[in-house]
């Protein structure tokens, strides 16, 4: 293991030496520095594991220092062993207040500090795990609270997320009457892509699909696989004026795509709903609306965008 880093903060050039000299020969990594501001450029630019700092300082006291040390985000989890001449119950509550993990009276006895900044370092070794863990979980929870939200083919969001997320947008539609507007698409034939060149294929298909979708998108737009070989995207703040171009944008490019394995043009059929609309009050009824304009795009010849009325 590495030795650990010790600073040591100490006026007095005979006794920050020896101290420097026995902390050396006990396996730690000493800098030594004779002042407060010195104190804290170390501690701000070099990797340091404990502070052994003296109380009386030429330009600040070391409990300003801990103080300054303590609160900084960065470096409050350094521990700091405050030495002191002054061995008054109320210089040690004051040096504890100021954030001093331990206290040493001057002169002290050397293996008493070592044993002091052996213990002190293994509590920050077992505080830093625990952090760490605490870290590895929060991945984990995040890597789990994304898989559950995300469909596992395409990547993109699944039908429960955005089930949930269209919920609030048309509500926030209401609220600040904005509008807004859902965009389903459906694959044409898909089944023969699946037939004549295999599931695999079609497998890619429709991640290129959900790709180019939400490329075409902007960020503030979410897009979801609905099921099998339809998608959904709702359009916050967005008129069916806007979606349109939008819409006409994604058929255009799917249907120039060279797909991967595929010898022949992939295309879409889209449906688009909007609000304000009086014959929709929920965003049910909104999604329906987009997907009853889906299937009249298929009926009118697949490859093409119809607007519902």
């Amino acid at each position: 293991m590495p030795e650990p880093k010790i600073l040591l903060v100490e006026d007095d050039k005979v006794q920050g030496l020896t101290t420097k000299q026995y902390l050396e020969s006990c396996g730690y990594a000493v800098t030594w520095v004779e002042d407060g501001k010195s104190a804290i450029k170390t501690v701000k630019t070099q990797d340091i594991d404990l502070v052994v700092l003296d109380l009386i300082l030429p330009d600040m006291s070391g409990n300003e220092v801990c103080r300054w040390l303590k609160l900084n985000q960065d470096t409050r989890g350094i521990p700091i062993i405050m030495l002191t001449a002054k061995g008054s119950t109320s210089d040690k509550v004051a040096s504890l207040t100021a954030g001093a993990d331990d206290h040493l009276t001057k002169p002290f006895n050397e293996p008493e500090l070592n044993a002091r900044i052996y213990a002190c370092l293994r509590t920050k070794s077992l505080q830093d795990e625990l952090r760490e863990k605490n870290r590895q979980l929060e991945d984990l929870l995040t890597k789990l609270e994304i898989l559950a939200i995300t469909d596992s083919l395409t990547q993109i969001y699944n039908r429960r997320y955005f089930e949930s997320v269209i919920e609030k947008e048309f509500e926030n539609t209401l609220r600040y009457k904005t509008p807004a507007s859902c965009m389903m698409i459906d694959v044409d034939h898909f089944k023969s892509v699946n037939d004549d060149f295999g599931h695999k294929t079609g497998d890619t298909v429709l991640k290129e699909i959900a790709s180019i979708i939400k490329n075409n998108l902007r960020k503030v737009d979410v897009v979801a696989r609905w099921g099998g070989e339809e998608f959904i995207a709702i359009l916050p703040r967005t008129t069916k004026e806007d979606t349109l171009i939008a819409a006409n944008r994604i058929l255009k490019t799917i249907s120039e795509n060279k797909f991967e394995g595929i010898n022949r043009p992939v295309t879409v059929s889209i449906g688009i709903a909007s609000i304000p609309d009086e014959s929709i009050n929920n965003a049910e009824k909104l999604i329906h609306k987009a997907d009853t304009a889906m299937y009249e795009a298929k009926k009118q010849g697949r490859n093409r965008v119809i607007i519902s009325e």
